[in-house]
C-alpha cells in the first residue's frame, strides 16, 4: 500500500502521457492519489479525473496564488463540486507570502472562506503554507476550536502539505489535529529540517506525496515529477527513520485513509499491528 496524497496531474504537462503515467505509478505500487485542484478549473479537471478512475480522488479549492480570481460564485460552485463521492478535501488553500502573487489581505480572506466552507462540509483541509508559519498556526489554531465540536471523532483537521517548517512546528500541528505530508525535498542534500521531520513524527500522523510535476526528488531533479517516484521519498524516510520500507509504506497508507476516510483502501491496506 502507498498513497500519493498530493499531486497535480490535471497540469497540462501530463496531457501527453497521462495514461503511461498512471501505469508507472500502478507498477510501482501506488495504490490511490489525490488530484489537487488550485482554482475553479483545475479543481474541476480533478474532479472529472477522479470520477473516471478508480482508486483516484480529488481535492478542490483555491492556493493562495490565486486568491485574488476567487469570488462568491466559486465558492458556491467549490460547494457544489464537493458533493461529488471522490472529493475527499478542500484544498490546496493556505498562505504563501514568499511570492505574494495575491494580496496578503486577499489571502487571509479567501483562506479563511475555504476553512468555513470544509467546515461545513466536514471535509479536512490540505494546506499550504510558505514563509507564513505564524499566520498559518494562529488561524489554524483558532479554525481547530471552532471545527472540532462538529468534527468527526478522531478525524484529522487537515495536512500540511509539503511541510516545511521545523520538527518543533511539526508537533504543535499534530496537536491542534493536522496531519505533517512529507515530499520529496527530504532527499536533497540540504535538506536537515524536513529530515528531522520525517525521522521525529509519529508514522499515523504522517502523509507522503509528490506534488507532482512539482519537487521531483533528488535523483530526477530537473525534470517533472510523477508519482512513481514517490517510492525514492519513501525509501529515505524509512531510512532516516530506521524502519522497513513497508512499514513507511502501510502507515502512511493507513494515516491517509483515516485522514481522507477511505474506508475501502483502509480496510485493504495489510496491517503490522499497527493502526492511526
Amino acid at each position: 500500500m502507498l498513497i500519493d496524497s498530493h499531486c497535480h496531474l490535471q497540469d497540462p504537462r501530463f496531457d501527453e502521457d497521462r495514461q503511461a503515467v498512471l501505469e508507472r505509478a500502478r507498477q510501482t505500487g501506488i495504490s490511490a492519489l489525490v488530484i489537487v485542484g488550485t482554482d475553479l478549473e483545475s479543481s474541476r479537471r480533478a474532479v472529472d479525473m477522479a470520477d473516471s478512475m478508480e482508486n483516484v480522488y480529488a481535492a478542490i479549492g483555491f492556493h493562495p496564488h490565486n486568491a485574488r480570481e476567487m469570488t462568491r460564485r466559486d465558492i458556491d460552485a467549490l460547494w457544489h463540486l464537493a458533493h461529488s463521492p471522490k472529493v475527499v478535501a478542500i484544498g490546496e488553500i493556505g498562505l504563501d507570502f514568499y511570492r505574494n502573487l495575491s494580496p496578503p489581505d486577499t489571502q487571509r480572506k479567501v483562506f479563511l472562506q475555504q476553512l468555513e466552507l470544509a467546515k461545513n462540509l466536514s471535509l479536512p483541509v490540505v494546506v499550504h503554507c510558505r514563509q507564513a508559519d505564524k499566520e498559518t498556526y494562529e488561524i489554524l489554531s483558532v479554525y481547530e476550536e471552532q471545527a472540532l465540536p462538529h468534527w468527526p471523532k478522531d478525524r484529522p483537521l487537515g495536512v500540511m502539505h509539503c511541510f516545511a517548517g521545523d520538527l518543533t512546528l511539526a508537533l504543535r500541528y499534530i496537536q491542534i489535529g493536522f496531519m505533517i505530508s512529507v515530499p520529496g525535498t527530504c532527499t536533497y542534500p540540504k535538506s536537515a529540517r524536513i529530515c528531522a521531520v520525517a525521522g521525529g513524527i509519529p508514522l499515523r500522523w504522517m502523509a507522503v506525496e509528490t506534488d507532482a510535476p512539482y519537487l521531483p526528488p533528488q535523483s530526477q531533479r530537473g525534470q517533472r515529477n510523477e508519482p512513481a517516484y514517490l517510492t525514492e521519498t519513501v525509501r529515505r524516510i524509512a531510512e532516516l527513520r530506521g524502519e522497513p520500507f513497508e512499514e513507511v509504506t502501510n502507515s502512511t497508507a493507513l494515516a491517509v485513509a483515516w485522514l481522507l476516510a477511505l474506508g475501502d483502501i483502509g480496510e485493504a491496506a495489510p496491517t503490522s499491528g499497527k493502526s492511526p
